[in-house]
């Protein structure tokens, strides 16, 4: 399951999942691209955990001073290469977010949205502490998952990302409550507002929880001084 985003869902395929969003889905990918841009700045520098082939690097890179994209998928990384090489101010790096080969205090904004924080299958403890570290101090990390109101729009996007072959024929008897689970054993399962309350507090951190668009739950982190 961990490797499914990089042996299924990448590259080309990737971008198909977002080119055959329905309106709604695409009106909620577009609310957390306009609500992450909220917070930068032209001076800042920023890091994206799990940029595939570019689509919100693209967005990020007009606003910012600088941009780096990880992902584990190689093939991803090539297309997001192809289609930002103009682009002066963006490096590309193939890496793990749980593992992050970059020195402490490099970035202003670390983000990680799109249900990265559970669809990367590494432990979110390990990955906030990671993205806090290479955060400097009085910068943000935001990471974000669905909200409960987008369940049904959720359910029709990866239906049909299932009926496109993209991902495994759904398994109805087990996708409810927040999970999508195929019979090929792709699972995607959610953050919810008390999961990262939760993290936090073990954490002892201060976090705000943010609905956006009642479409995504933000947990928005500060790293202090």
């Amino acid at each position: 399951m961990k490797e499914y985003y990089s042996a299924r869902l990448s590259a080309e395929r990737l971008k198909i999942c977002y080119d055959i969003a329905p309106p709604r889905v695409k009106q909620y990918l577009d609310a957390e691209i306009q609500y992450v841009l909220g917070y930068v700045e032209s001076h800042h520098s920023v890091l994206e955990l799990g940029c595939g082939y570019g689509r919100v690097l693209s967005e990020l890179i007009p606003c910012s001073k600088h941009v780096v994209g990880i992902d584990t998928s190689l093939e991803s990384l090539e297309m997001a290469n192809s289609l930002l090489r103009s682009k002066h101010n963006c490096d590309l790096f193939q890496m793990n977010a749980a593992i992050l080969g970059l020195r402490d205090n490099r970035f202003d904004i670390v983000v990680c949205i799109q249900n990265g924080i559970s669809a990367f299958q590494v432990d979110p403890l390990i990955l906030v502490n990671e993205s806090l570290r290479v955060t400097s101090p009085g910068g943000i990390c935001l990471f974000s998952s669905y909200s409960d109101e987008f369940w049904e729009d959720r359910l029709e996007w990866f239906g049909l990302q299932s009926s496109y072959g993209l991902i495994g024929k759904i398994d109805w008897e087990v996708t409810c409550n927040g999970v999508i689970a195929c019979e090929d054993g792709f699972r995607a399962t959610t953050f919810d507002p008390s999961r990262f309350e939760a993290l936090t507090l073990q954490m002892g951190i201060e976090s705000r929880i943010i609905d956006v668009d009642n479409s995504s739950v933000f947990c928005v982190i500060d790293k202090r001084s």
